[in-house]
């Protein structure tokens, strides 16, 4: 010790001043460094949520691969790049989506969301994340235990937008490790199973959640007959019976900021019955011009249609006429998804974001008397059909088989005193071609009798094959094909064809019309392929750009 102290006293004699006020100076910087480093120690940063937000993803809505075991790969694909606008700010501000499309002539593709990183909290309407630090610019002294002047806050809330989104997310987790795992939940009405569906525990799922939370806000703009009505009766009765469920159902929200989805209750075939003139030389412009001047209000009224471009809105029509209108609007044709009798991808049709919904004819406006029919054991007719010469495959179909083979009952027109419906139950397949558009109330009639539907259909994708696999408990036969008709029906097994038949008695309660609905019905069906659709996109609001 003494020699340190001599040491120093030599060195600081010895030393020119320069360097002795270096050697005052050095330790107080170590002393400073070190007093720094125990004041980040210390408790002065206050975090009032341990949740740190990462970024969103820049891309505004987009398609992804989703629930990817509902249905098998599909045989061909495609990828897109759409441009698409946004006002933000009174601007226009343009992003590009890569989106891919996946098409098949029988089944609908896989359906998809990605799921990010990172979510905001879903606890409350609303979560803030404040940072406050209590250092000053003034260094302090080791003993200062004085309370020190609060810094700026930095506050995060999230929008009502970002925490839906953020409980969709939760659902698309919740469908996906059930699609796994395979765990089922209770479920007091029914339960899926079986070969009818591509993936029963991951469809149950998902359509649980659709239950628990899946909102729909009905635009009240437009004046019946043409808005908030349609038939019930006819082959475009899933028209004005969705239409009416809808409003009057617990799903149906008045409130946008709850809503995942934004219902357009306009009604082609009421467009068509009291706008439509066939003496005009443009019949099309004043039906097109009626659903743009709707969607053209909607979007200057509210700023659901402009946040997303109509992604998350939907439409839906069971007439003919349905896939040309909705081109009226761009966006509602490219964007939007809709629900169609005629779910024909020649036409447009895009299983990945539209939804193929059955054609159901009612007479009446009612099932009575529809649904049912004998065991197989009781229905001695090989296969059925009756119908006119509407569209290519008909002809086709009535020169080969009319009239030539007992086993074979094809009719162009049934003679007096024949039931159709008495036909369909005697029979054990029943033919369903297309007319002049894909859509046909056949396939549902088939399936009410307990007959087999056989699908004789280009470009066709069947109601909810996103769900269903109807090669399970249907027969499909190409064009080219049916020259070998019976020979084909011939080769399958009575032990095939009668798992086959029990296959439609127990699918046919998702076609089923019901007043008022019923759990697993055509009208809870078809919201769940609506629910699906919204899965597979994201909306993002002008906050998160």
């Amino acid at each position: 010790m003494e020699w340190c102290k001599k040491s120093l006293c030599s060195w600081w004699k010895t030393s020119s001043s320069s360097k002795r006020l270096i050697g005052f100076i050095l330790p107080l910087i170590v002393v400073s460094a070190f007093v720094a480093l125990m004041g980040l120690k210390s408790p002065n940063w206050i975090l009032s949520s341990s949740y740190y937000p990462r970024a969103w993803s820049s891309v505004s809505s987009g398609e992804h691969n989703f629930l990817g075991n509902f249905v098998p790969p599909p045989e061909e694909g495609g990828a897109g790049l759409e441009l698409r606008r946004r006002v933000v700010g009174g601007g226009e501000k343009e992003e590009a989506l890569s989106v891919d499309y996946n098409f098949n002539h029988s089944v609908a593709p896989p359906l998809g969301v990605q799921v990010s990183e990172a979510e905001p909290p879903v606890g409350k309407k609303e979560e803030s994340l404040k940072i406050t630090t209590n250092r000053s610019s003034d260094f302090p002294s080791f003993n200062d235990t004085r309370v020190l002047p609060l810094s700026p806050k930095i506050i995060r809330k999230f929008s009502n937008l970002q925490i839906l989104e953020t409980r969709l997310q939760q659902a698309r987790a919740a469908i996906r490790d059930t699609q796994q795992s395979g765990n089922r939940s209770h479920d007091p009405d029914y339960i899926p199973t079986g070969p009818i569906y591509w993936n029963a525990p991951a469809f149950h799922k998902s359509y649980l959640e659709m239950e628990k939370q899946f909102k729909v806000l009905v635009y009240e703009e437009g004046e019946q007959p043409i808005f908030h009505n349609g038939p019930c009766g006819s082959i475009y009765s899933m028209e004005g019976n969705f239409i009416y469920k809808l409003e009057t159902s617990k799903f149906r929200t008045r409130d946008p900021e709850k809503a995942h989805v934004y219902f357009l209750p306009f009604s082609v075939t009421s467009i068509v019955h009291f706008i439509y003139d066939r003496n005009s030389r443009d019949h099309w412009l004043p039906m097109k011009q009626t659903v743009r001047d709707y969607v053209d209000l909607l979007a200057a009224k509210y700023p659901y249609w402009n946040r997303s471009l109509g992604a998350d809105h939907f439409m839906l029509s069971c007439h003919d006429w349905g896939p040309e209108i909705s081109k009226s609007v761009p966006e509602l044709f490219k964007n939007s998804i809709r629900a169609l009798c005629n779910a024909n991808t020649s036409e447009g049709f895009r299983p990945s974001k539209d939804v193929s919904i059955p054609e159901i004819n009612l007479p009446g406006g009612r099932t009575n008397g529809l649904i049912g029919g004998p065991s197989p054991s009781k229905r001695p007719i090989l296969v059925f059909f009756a119908g006119g010469l509407h569209g290519p495959i008909r002809p086709i179909l009535l020169d080969h088989w009319e009239n030539k083979d007992p086993d074979v009952q094809v009719h162009k027109y049934l003679p007096k005193h024949v039931s159709y419906s008495a036909m369909m139950r005697k029979s054990k397949y029943c033919i369903c071609p297309s007319g002049y558009e894909v859509a046909s109330p056949r396939m549902v009639e088939a399936l009410y009798t307990g007959c087999i539907p056989v699908l004789i259909k280009d470009h066709y994708v069947p109601p909810f094959s996103d769900v269903l696999n109807w090669k399970s408990f249907s027969v499909e036969i190409s064009v080219e094909e049916i020259p070998n008709l019976k020979k084909i029906l011939m080769g399958i097994s009575t032990r095939q064809y009668i798992r086959m038949q029990r296959r439609g008695v127990i699918v046919r309660r998702h076609f089923e019309v019901n007043l008022p609905p019923k759990r697993y019905d055509v009208f809870h069906m078809t919201l769940h392929s609506i629910w699906l659709r919204r899965l597979n996109i994201r909306v993002h609001g002008v906050e998160d750009l």
